[in-house]
């Protein structure tokens, strides 16, 4: 369960079990699916972002990285076929004040 009134590191696990569970009933995830499953558990979808589902010339990427600001931190996921899998972390906020480094898709 989410607990807003802990820190980002503490709802860790959390995160990564609604990621995990997203990916069991959808193994070909896109961006949204991520953030439909976060906002589902309860996460806020304006504290998210996530990189585009195409590369500039239209090409599926290696992976997606998508992020919740989160009581001052951000959690970050990143999920890739071919193996890569799933991955996350708990980061400091950018200077910018975001999570992910460069342009991200609007979140939907």
């Amino acid at each position: 369960m989410l607990r807003p009134e802990l820190s980002a590191t503490q709802n860790l696990p959390f995160f990564d079990y609604v990621n995990q569970k997203t990916l069991a009933a959808n193994p070909d995830p896109v961006g949204k699916t991520f953030v439909d499953g976060l906002v589902a558990a309860g996460f806020n979808k304006a504290d998210m972002s996530v990189t585009a589902d195409k590369t500039t010339i239209n090409l599926t990427p290696g992976s997606i990285q998508f992020a919740v600001l989160f009581n001052g931190q951000c959690l970050l996921g990143q999920y890739g076929g071919d193996g890569v899998g799933y991955h996350s972390q708990v980061a400091d906020v950018l200077s910018t004040g975001k999570c992910l480094i460069g342009e991200t898709a609007s979140v939907q």
